[in-house]
């Protein structure tokens, strides 16, 4: 279907991560360095954080404090009452790319993926591991051979599902109550692994690029597709309900708004760094859809 989107925030570098908690839309901009909030409407826009190794994953602890992934220097960082930012975890010599997409859990404890290889210097693909950093910033590796894990979500049943960008698939692992990953399955498969390991290559290969992701109260999983200018709705099993175009690329999304059923979406013209730092043309979507925020 095609849903019409109205822009309510722009002249960003590039958007991810967007995140809905107490009114307001939080989200990284990579290359503005800064993680900002604001109210649905896209008014009272504040900047909550200025992150120079690029923001991405935002998260918080059980206290309220704000947790988030520092890209190029492969670390979460944590901002304090006072709003000064602080190394939360050190995962410079676990994560083999830059760090990514993170979810955080009710006791704090935050699963962090990685890209696995350089995407940005055209390096080949490889599989990455996924890590827990725990509330003292204790760094564990739970999974690994996950191609590119990007957006992930818990549910409420102690689930974590896990988009995998270049896996052309959604992987689910259970979460023991030590925060460990078992009973890794495939949760949806929309084709098999790319076949070659160029990035372009295996782009062209792919049905749909996850990226972002959000989770709806039917236990639906919104996607970014990050080639397919459009946002897919898919269940467990891997068929797609909904597919929304609003009209370029989205790479990110969170429900919210005051009755969960405002889809964001993060757009940009591309994900290229080089073009994205030097201009700011990325804009942040709401889209109104039927089913709310799990």
């Amino acid at each position: 279907m095609t849903t019409i989107a109205t822009t309510v925030a722009e002249g960003f570098n590039f958007l991810e991560a967007p995140r809905w908690r107490d009114g307001r839309l939080w989200f990284s901009d990579f290359y503005g360095h800064l993680v900002r909030s604001m109210r649905a409407d896209g008014s009272d826009l504040r900047e909550e954080a200025h992150v120079p190794g690029q923001p991405s994953g935002l998260g918080w602890l059980p206290d309220g404090r704000l947790l988030v992934v520092s890209m190029r220097d492969r670390a979460v960082l944590r901002r304090e009452p006072d709003g000064t930012l602080s190394v939360h975890a050190d995962l410079a010599d676990h994560a083999t790319g830059h760090a990514n997409d993170m979810s955080v859990d009710r006791h704090g404890r935050a699963y962090v993926g990685n890209f696995g290889f350089d995407l940005m210097a055209g390096e080949p693909l490889r599989p990455a591991a996924l890590h827990r950093v725990d509330p003292d910033g204790r760094v564990t590796q739970v999974a690994d051979d996950l191609w590119f894990p990007n957006g992930s979500v818990l549910t409420d049943d102690g689930t974590l599902l896990v988009v995998e960008t270049f896996g052309n698939r959604v992987t689910a692992f259970t979460v023991t109550d030590d925060g460990d990953l078992v009973d890794r399955r495939v949760w949806a498969e929309f084709g098999p692994l790319p076949a070659d390991r160029a990035v372009e290559a295996a782009l062209a290969q792919l049905q749909v690029a996850g990226d972002g992701a959000c989770l709806d109260a039917a236990g639906g999983l919104w996607i970014a597709d990050a080639i397919g200018d459009r946002l897919v709705r898919v269940v467990e099993g891997g068929r797609i309900t909904d597919e929304i175009t609003p009209g370029g690329s989205v790479y990110a999304c969170a429900l919210g708004g005051a009755a969960g059923t405002t889809l964001f979406a993060c757009a940009a013209p591309d994900f290229h760094e080089a073009a994205r730092s030097a201009a700011r043309e990325a804009r942040m979507l709401a889209i109104e859809v039927a089913v709310p925020a799990a």
